[in-house]
C-alpha cells in the first residue's frame, strides 16, 4: 500500500502507526504524529492501522539547554 510521510511517497506493508515508527527506529515517545491532518494521541499509536492513501507527518522533539 502507499502512504505519504513528511511529503514523500512510501510503499509499506500494513502496520500500525507505532509499528511503523519502531520499524524506522523512532521512539514513539519522542515524536508527535499527524495522521491525515489531525494530531494522533500517543495512546492511539498502537491501535491505529495505516491505510492506503494515508498521510503522516512525523515531528521529532529536540532537547537542549
Amino acid at each position: 500500500m502507499n502512504i505519504t510521510v513528511n511529503g514523500e511517497a512510501q510503499a509499506i506493508e500494513p502496520v500500525s502507526v507505532q509499528g511503523y515508527l519502531e520499524g524506522l527506529g523512532i521512539d514513539p515517545r519522542r515524536v508527535a504524529v499527524e495522521l491525515n491532518r489531525e494530531i494522533l494521541p500517543k495512546a492511539e499509536y498502537a491501535g491505529t492501522l495505516l491505510k492506503d492513501g494515508d498521510s503522516l507527518e512525523i515531528v521529532h522533539f529536540v532537547g537542549g539547554g
